[in-house]
């Protein structure tokens, strides 16, 4: 059995699909971002970075893994799936991988900041941000133009960069003129394991459809984790 330690977040939703599609019996441990729960010091034991998501596999002597990307390495070698056994395979999943650890998630977070949650809109910034991101989904369409997932068969690359991807209008982002990229949306949003996944937890906000009001309030609690964030880093 596992334990994982999760919110409502593309990188949360990460991993519990990854259960989900492996079929492996976990427990959610919702944490409440609002009330600052992945800073007290029993999550700490498991994540020092006081980030979700996080995982206890009690299978195996409550080993701890945290990062989402590590949460999924961890998943896909203790089953043997979603990720190929050979050296050139793997490294082909895991290049698609660390792209979205250190560029897809990365630029939309920043975008999602400075456009939805930061009291002061600077275009220059907001410009930036998103212009990245638009970039980086104009890699992820080239890649798929000519392959139906990201690395081969459906991987836990192609999880982590959907659990992004497919909440790129709360970034200010549109796939309008990026076919593939929408068409490989749509595939892996049909999925069954996946819809399930991102029900664990369900969000608050259906980013497919325009709930202002609902926007208003979510922007607004983000806000407050911010500015709580800051306070706790003595304004860094």
């Amino acid at each position: 059995m596992i334990d994982l330690y999760t919110a409502a977040t593309p990188n949360g939703h990460k991993v519990s699909i990854a259960l989900e599609e492996l079929g492996l019996p976990y427990t959610l441990k919702l944490l409440d971002l609002t009330q600052a729960e992945q800073k007290r010091p029993e999550f700490l034991a498991i994540n020092p970075n006081g980030r979700i998501p996080a995982l206890v596999d009690r299978d195996e002597d409550d080993f701890a893994v945290f990062e989402s990307g590590a949460c999924l390495i961890y998943l896909a070698e203790k089953t043997g799936k979603l990720m190929p056994a050979d050296s050139k395979g793997r490294s082909r999943v895991l290049q698609w991988l660390m792209f979205q650890m250190g560029g897809i998630g990365p630029m939309m977070g920043q975008a999602n900041v400075f456009y939805r949650y930061f009291p002061e809109k600077i275009p220059s910034v907001i410009d930036r941000y998103q212009g990245e991101s638009k970039r980086l989904f104009r890699v992820l369409d080239g890649q798929l133009q000519d392959h139906e997932f990201l690395a081969g068969d459906y991987s836990i690359a192609d999880i982590a960069n959907w659990a992004w991807v497919r909440t790129h209008r709360w970034s200010g982002v549109e796939l309008d003129d990026l076919p593939h990229l929408k068409r490989w949306r749509d595939q892996i949003r049909a999925r069954a394991a996946v819809q399930r996944g991102t029900e664990q937890p369900p969000s608050s906000l259906d980013l497919r459809v325009d709930e202002p009001e609902k926007a208003r309030q979510f922007a607004e609690g983000a806000r407050k984790m911010l500015e709580q964030g800051q306070s706790k880093l003595g304004g860094v």
